[in-house]
């Protein structure tokens, strides 16, 4: 007969697993109510221009995403919709980024559709998927249906600035501020050269609001006074360092696009241009700052056109997601802008050349309205 001595092993051994099984079961709960802190991933900071002097952007303008595979395309050929989703709109994101790679990306707007989207989270982290994996930084703002689903603007600004490789920000701090969402990012010149710490292009990101009623009437929201007062302080700050060129972004127009109709413009001018009713002076205050040579919005995805009013160059993105309105065989579209530096002898100065085109979701990625928007030795084009 075996000694109690032997024994004993054995019976440490399973009174040991058995504490330690039990102990696991009472801290389970515990665990999965506080899981380990996530750190977000950040793009390298501070963005700046590429060693040859060029620094590119992807605008992509009301994705509209849903709930992804299950949400259906709207205003496509017949023969396409039964296969046509959510993840149409992803598959073109990413052609895009393999196509242009650009050094940043800015979604102006409308990135889901609430009214489509069952978790406003769960759709903000499928459409923004290929710009996280393929580690590309990008800024966001909001549009008029972005909080049409489980957050409202505060909590998707929040949510989105907490994302991987993310430069957006909620508000930008010492300003009592209407909306969420408006804040500057700045680009600096490259390494090796006398802007490498330094800003020499500078992005205005800003709420334009969702929808309001004055004088009991319904029309789109715009972008109020405190929002210009802290967008020209900005100006007027950053220009002290040297003076830097600006581009800007928001979601809805403005009014005076609708003149663009008389005017002349490039593009396509195919959709009422739909705006406020207020004309709060967004114009007059960038003409005032001179340092915004083109202006990027959305809102409206039928029309792409590029317009010059009082110097400075305002252009539509052009409908890019497939769960948005659009045109059937009028092609999903996004804009590129490019901007490069000049060079003097061997060291980069100021930007010298701002360009824009289209890439539409066809067969060969067709390039089209290939502009020059702004050149420094001419001034505005």
């Amino acid at each position: 007969m075996a000694s109690s001595l032997e024994v004993r092993p054995w019976l440490f051994y399973f009174s040991l697993l058995s504490t330690l099984l039990f102990v696991d079961i009472l801290l389970k709960p515990f665990v999965e109510l506080n899981p380990p802190a996530r750190v977000k991933k950040l793009p390298q900071l501070p963005l700046r221009f590429r060693h040859d002097g060029s620094f590119k952007i992807l605008q992509v303008a009301d994705m509209h995403y849903g709930n992804g595979v299950v949400t259906r395309c709207r205003d496509v050929p017949p023969a396409e919709a039964p296969y046509c989703s959510d993840l149409n709109t992803t598959q073109f994101l990413n052609r895009l980024i393999a196509a242009e790679n650009p050094d940043l990306i800015v979604f102006t707007g409308d990135n889901i559709f609430g009214a489509s989207a069952t978790d406003a989270a769960e759709s903000l982290i499928k459409a923004f998927k290929p710009v996280r994996e393929h580690k590309i930084p990008w800024a966001a703002i909001l549009g008029n249906h972005d909080q049409e689903s489980t957050m409202n603007r505060l909590e998707l600004m929040d949510f989105m600035s907490s994302m991987d490789y993310s430069l957006s920000q909620v508000n930008p701090q010492g300003y009592v501020i209407n909306g969420y969402g408006n804040y500057h990012v700045n680009i600096n010149g490259p390494f090796g050269s006398g802007f490498v710490n330094r800003s020499v292009l500078n992005l205005y990101l800003m709420d334009s609001g969702d929808r309001e009623v004055v004088n009991g009437k319904k029309t789109y929201s715009w972008i109020k006074e405190s929002q210009l007062y802290w967008l020209r302080n900005t100006s007027y700050m950053l220009q002290e360092m040297p003076p830097a060129a600006a581009l800007a972004f928001f979601h809805i127009p403005i009014s005076e696009v609708r003149d663009l109709w008389y005017k002349g413009y490039i593009g396509t001018y195919q959709e009422a241009v739909a705006c406020s009713t207020v004309n709060s002076g967004v114009l007059a205050s960038l003409v005032q700052m001179g340092d915004v040579k083109s202006v990027f919005i959305g809102h409206d995805h039928l029309n792409d056109f590029c317009g010059n009013i009082s110097g400075i160059w305002f252009c539509y993105g052009g409908g890019f997601g497939y769960h948005a309105y659009g045109k059937a065989f009028w092609p999903r579209r996004g804009r590129v802008i490019s901007v490069q530096l000049e060079k003097a002898g061997k060291e980069w100065g100021q930007v010298e050349l701002i360009r824009t085109w289209k890439r539409l979701d066809d067969q060969n990625l067709s390039k089209i309205d290939d502009q020059v928007l702004w050149r420094c030795s001419s001034g505005d084009v």
